[in-house]
Order: C-alpha cells, then structure tokens, then sequence
C-alpha cells in the first residue's frame, strides 16, 4: 500500500500537470503520513539531499553559460565553425552542428544550446534554401550533445543521485559518445544535404580568418580550464567551475565587450531562476528517493528485471527502453534524480560500470529531449523554426535512427564510455 501510495499519488499528480518538484514532495508527504512518519524527518532528508560540496558547481555551471551566451559567444562559435566547415555541401548545416558541439561544451544544456544557436542558425538555413523541418531537425539533435560534451550540470546531478560517483570521470566519460554523437549527426546531414543538393556554404575572406579564430578559440578556453583543472588534479569540479565562470566574465565584459555591464543583472536572474528550479527539484528528489529505498522498490525492480532474464546484454536493452519511455513523458534533471536510484543498483548487479551507467543514462534522456510528447527541446526548436511539432517529429525520423545507433553502441561498447577516464585514474 505505501508503495502504491507514493507512485500512484506521484502519477495522478503528472497526469494533473502539477509541477515536478511539487509532485515528488506532496507524494512524499501523503505516503509518510500513510507510514505514520514524522514530516520533519522527510523535511531533513530534503536539506540533506542540498548538503554536498560538488552542487556548488552547478551555479557557476549556470552562471558561465549565462555569460557567454549573452555575450556573443553563440556568434563568434558559429563564424569559427564556418571556417572549419561551412565551405563544403550543406555547409550551414554542417556549421550548426559543429557550432553546437563547441557551444554545448560551454553551457552544458541543450535548451540553451537550441535557443542561443538555433535563433540564429535555423533562419539563416532556410533564408539559403534548406527545408524548415530540416533545419528543425539539425540544430536540435546536434544540441543534444550539450548533456554529454562536458562540463554537463546534468553529470553533476548524477553524480549526487548515485552517491558521489567523479564528476572528472564522468565528464571525461561524456566527452567520447558526445563526440561520436556529433559525429554520426554530420555524416547523416551531410548525406541528406547532397540527396538534396542544398547549396554550398559561403567563402569567408582571408583577412578575416585570423580574429574569427582567436575569438572563437577564447570562447571554448573556457571548457579547456575547467577539465584542465579538474582531471590535472589542481582544481576540484567546484574550484574548476568557479575560475571558469571568472574567465567567462573577463572574456565578455573586458574582451568582446560586446554588452554593458548593467546586463550582469538580467544574467544573475536567470542564473537564479534556473539555480532555484534545479535545487528545488534535487532537494525534493532526495526524500522520494529515500522513501523509495526505505520501502526496497529498487530491489524489486532490479529483482524484477533480472528475473525476465538474467542475462546481461537484455538488461542493458531492457534499462534503455525504460528509460527512453521515461524520457518521452519527463524532463531530464527530475528523471535523473529519480530513476538513478532505482536502476542503478540493477546496472552494477549485472557488471555495468557507474561511469558507464551515468553516460548511457543521459544519452538516453538527451534522446527524450527531442522526442514528443515532452520534448522541451522538440518544443524550442519547432517555435523557432516556426512549424507544428507533427512536421518537426516527421523530420526528426532519421536523425532518431543516428541517435539510437550511437545509444545502442555507447549501451553495449562500455569503452566508448570508459576508455578516457581510465587514462587519468
């Protein structure tokens, strides 16, 4: 019954769009009541769920992205991609997805990524004749990487769920399927840009080479000092985040100068804003998640699953498609709070690595940010693209095909995930 309380309860509440972190405390309440707990005791597990040294990287995560988006950065990225690639077939949107690889590196977020990239990319692609849907599809499933190219606030969060797993490991562990994600996305855009003979990218002038380069390269140092410091052992995760959102702000208020400093006030409220929504939500998290352990529901979903077949490969299958369903219904930051308790004793049950587990976790959930019917990326990309979701969903088909083949490999070649960390344990 206490089970059924605490999940049935957190279900109607979904269904009746109460908001998530509302949802995970009020289901909460009801079933320590039920147990006849006292609620000061949930309360406790809430302040408790706040009280780790890693979180306080997630603000200056936050905070650096803000900068350097407001900044310019999203602009200089896509000019310096442009000089990489953009001369070949289809080099717009070969541009957008490279940009977002460099971009997604910096703000860790996919939402951002589609937001700051796509406002300016999918116009200027359908200005140059690519189809809308198209340029839909591009940008946000390349801004996937965002979750997976570090540094990723979503590995932290990860990293607190399952109990202190490194925050160095895992973002090196992101960086390999991030990359290869990139990488079978470009080859796909580049197939489709030739079937369809979109046009060739402009010429860039000689002379302007130079500054699009040491602009764009003074954006992504960013990225370079905050893993430089975290896997050279001389910064922990929240020393690295904190020298990398100074340099941030160095860069956009002393070097591009691009905006006033009077803005610092519009970018700390967003900072704030979205700080307050991911605390909120992890604070809450953690006493459903205790209640979920008190009443042993991942030892009988791990139970459940091993009994439908013990062997390890249809495991893995199995935790996939659960969670990619979870991923259609949920946004990431709560499905990571909740579901990593749950199934991540399964994964080391049959022999899957933490590291390995986190990956594939958030390679998963990036899958459910552009997937109906939740999609919040799907959503963000389709009102700037100005289509129905129906036509952007129908576009998105083939990228879904490259993304599940890259989920499959990551799922199943544990190296792709792991080989990187193991060079700095």
């Amino acid at each position: 019954m206490e089970i059924a309380i605490l999940l049935g309860s957190f279900a109607i509440l979904l269904i009746l769009r109460v908001p998530i972190a509302l949802t995970l405390i009020i289901s909460s309440l009801l079933t320590g009541i039920y147990m006849e707990l006292d609620p000061a005791a949930i309360m406790q597990r809430m302040v408790g769920g706040l009280n780790s040294f890693s979180l306080l990287a997630i603000p200056f995560f936050i905070l650096a992205g803000e900068i350097m988006n407001e900044g310019g950065i999203s602009r200089r990225l896509i000019n310096f991609a442009n000089v990489i690639i953009g001369k070949i077939r289809g080099g717009v949107a070969m541009v957008n997805v490279l940009a977002s690889t460099f971009f997604g590196g910096i703000s860790g977020s996919a939402l951002a990524d589609t937001s700051s990239l796509g406002s300016v990319l999918i116009p200027m692609m359908k200005k140059n004749g690519y189809d809308s849907d198209y340029s839909v599809s591009v940008t946000i499933s390349s801004a996937a990487q965002g979750v997976l190219i570090p540094p990723s606030h979503n590995m932290i969060i990860y990293s607190t769920a399952a109990g202190g797993v490194s925050v160095g490991a895992l973002f090196m562990g992101g960086l390999g399927p991030g990359l290869l994600l990139g990488l079978a996305i470009m080859v796909l855009t580049y197939a489709i840009a030739v079937k369809r003979k979109y046009p060739k990218g402009e010429v860039i002038k000689k002379e302007e080479i130079p500054r699009i380069v040491w602009e764009g390269l003074l954006g992504l140092l960013t990225v370079v000092i905050i893993m430089g410091g975290i896997l050279s052992g001389i910064f922990t995760a929240t020393e690295s985040a904190a020298i990398g959102t100074l340099y941030a702000f160095i860069i956009t208020f002393f070097v591009y100068r691009e905006i006033p400093f009077a803005r610092m006030g519009l970018i700390l409220y967003r900072t704030f804003k979205t700080l307050a929504m991911v605390m909120f939500l992890i604070a809450t998290s953690s006493s459903f998640g205790w209640l979920l352990a008190l009443l042993k529901v991942p030892a009988m979903v791990a139970d459940g699953l091993i009994g439908i077949s013990p062997n390890h490969y249809v495991t893995i299958f199995l935790i996939v498609v659960i969670l990619l369903l979870l991923g259609m219904v949920m946004d990431m930051a709560p499905l990571i709070l909740i579901a990593t308790p749950i199934l991540l004793p399964v994964a080391m049950q049959v022999g899957i690595d933490p590291v390995h587990f986190g990956v594939l976790l958030i390679l998963c959930l990036a899958v459910g940010l552009v997937t109906p019917p939740v999609g919040s990326v799907l959503f963000v990309g389709s009102a700037i693209g100005r289509i129905p979701i129906e036509k952007a969903s129908k576009g998105m088909v083939p990228f879904y095909a490259a993304m599940i083949v890259v989920l499959l490999l990551v799922a199943y070649v544990p190296e792709i995930s792991l080989y990187l960390p193991s060079l700095f344990e």
